[in-house]
């Protein structure tokens, strides 16, 4: 079972940087960076709005754990979103090659 997992950047060069070194470790096979988003949340009380861009990871379901703790260290919010929604249904072949590009070495 493969994972899709969330996570938001200030920025698309720092989304890069952090997806090359996840899909390098093979912590995920693939990311995939949408650089136009606005966030609106309450933080420390105070309402605000952010252009953020939306990092989608794909992983497997053993690396899941493993990429969170990695995505918290490489992370430059001091409290990352960070959602991780398993899939109970995905192309049989994309999710082979997801498979793989996890494996431990």
């Amino acid at each position: 079972m493969i994972r899709l997992v969330l996570t938001t950047f200030p920025d698309v060069e720092q989304a890069k940087q952090v997806t090359r070194q996840l899909v390098n470790g093979k912590l995920a096979a693939c990311g995939t960076i949408l650089p136009a988003a606005t966030s609106i949340y309450i933080w420390e009380g105070v309402q605000e709005e952010a252009s953020e861009c939306l990092l989608l990871l794909k992983t497997s379901a053993d690396r899941a754990q493993d990429l969170q703790t990695e995505l918290l260290k490489l992370h430059p919010y001091e409290v990352p979103e960070i959602v991780s929604i398993a899939t109970d249904s995905c192309h049989h072949p994309y999710a082979e090659w997801v498979l793989r590009q996890c494996k431990e070495v």
